[in-house]
């Protein structure tokens, strides 16, 4: 099971994300947010954010235990770029691209789905079926 966490229009550089998200790859989960917490790169906040993220839906809306979970992929995408001007000398400007990034994280389930608590929607029984099993 692949469970999605996306955050958008991060005011930030999507290079500068990049750098973090190249070096959580390869990591376990817990392992992933100690190096976030003790990174010293401003970068690293939306990407722990948008992790814990991803953690909470998995076990909230999933009801996956999150010592059974593992990083699948993290995406670094670029978002709208804000276009501004700097006057300088003789009448002229420079541009100055504020740029977004926008962060994916997918995890993966590695225990066995059918182990997992049933969702009560499904284990319900209609009344019509609960009438045909009785006859």
């Amino acid at each position: 099971m692949l469970i999605k966490a996306e955050q958008k229009y991060i005011r930030m550089s999507p290079r500068k994300v990049r750098l973090v998200a190249q070096s959580l790859r390869g990591l376990p989960l817990n392992a992933a947010l100690v190096a976030l917490e003790r990174m010293n790169k401003y970068a690293a906040l939306p990407v722990r954010k948008t992790l814990s993220q991803a953690i909470a839906n998995a076990v909230n809306n999933h009801g996956l235990k999150e010592d059974t979970l593992a990083l699948k992929s993290i995406q670094v995408g670029e978002g709208a770029t804000l276009k501004r001007w700097q006057p300088v000398s003789r009448g002229r400007a420079h541009s100055i691209f504020k740029r977004t990034s926008h962060i994916k994280i997918v995890l993966e389930s590695t225990s066995n789905p059918k182990s997992q608590a049933p969702n009560p929607k499904q284990t319900q029984i209609s009344k019509a079926q609960k009438t045909k099993q009785n006859v």
